[in-house]
């Protein structure tokens, strides 16, 4: 589906004419080529000197992105938001560098949908998407410059926020099963949420309600020996895991 094509086109001596082009038959085999999304990109090599956006498709698959097709030949995809903010429009003259731009901006795109699908998930904090999209570089043509943008972005947008990452995790790590506070900073800093933002939350949960829960489901099978190492070893303080052992005896 077109959303835009240019009807008359002369990059020097050639001419693309209204309601085509003037190779019907290659342009449909550039089309085949693509997948309608810009997925199978078609990497026919332009003569050098200026570039002439002659078509804008939105994708078969994808009804959100747009294949931009340049001097008649598909060249890259971004999506809906990004030609109108990089303001592509059919017509518009750019050379070999500016396309090269362009099909960076394809891939940064396709990352940062990525990335806005792996945090609306669910809350995840910074570092964790900071090493999703490292791993994603091996997959796709961005570097560290693009990964800060994506990072920066999300945190604009609030779909990044340590915090209420670390608010949410406090409240839903093991609620049935019991954690102990130390643990669940412990499991924070290697998330890469800082102290700061961990003293704020932790609190949420009681060391002494964990216990009682742990306690609750593990006497059947441990003795008191048995539970007190236990719990100790979950990250528990040893005074208050023997007086609530005690406690509970009764």
């Amino acid at each position: 589906m077109d959303i835009y094509k240019l009807k008359d086109f002369e990059p020097g001596s050639k001419k693309l004419v209204a309601e085509g082009f003037s190779n019907v038959e290659t342009q449909r085999k550039n089309d085949r080529h693509s997948d309608g999304d810009g997925m199978a990109r078609n990497d026919a090599e332009f003569s050098d000197g200026e570039f002439v956006i002659t078509s804008l498709k939105q994708g078969v698959k994808n009804p959100g992105r747009v294949n931009v097709y340049a001097n008649g030949v598909f060249s890259f995809s971004l999506e809906v938001a990004q030609v109108v903010d990089l303001g592509i429009k059919v017509g518009m003259v750019v050379d070999a560098k500016k396309i090269d731009e362009l099909k960076r901006e394809d891939e940064y795109g396709k990352v940062y949908q990525s990335a806005l699908k792996w945090v609306l998930m669910r809350p995840r904090s910074e570092r964790e998407t900071l090493d999703y999209l490292r791993r994603k570089v091996h997959e796709k043509r961005i570097g560290e410059e693009s990964i800060y943008r994506i990072i920066q972005t999300l945190k604009a947008k609030k779909y990044l926020d340590d915090e209420n990452f670390a608010k949410w995790y406090a409240e839903n790590r093991f609620v049935k099963k019991g954690v102990s506070r130390k643990r669940l900073e412990l499991e924070l800093i290697k998330k890469g949420v800082s102290r700061e933002v961990i003293d704020k939350v932790v609190d949420v949960r009681n060391d002494e309600e964990e216990i009682r829960k742990i306690v609750a489901k593990k006497r059947a099978k441990y003795d008191d020996e048995k539970l007190l190492a236990y719990l100790c070893g979950q990250g528990f303080s040893y005074d208050l895991v023997k007086e609530v052992i005690e406690e509970m005896k009764g």
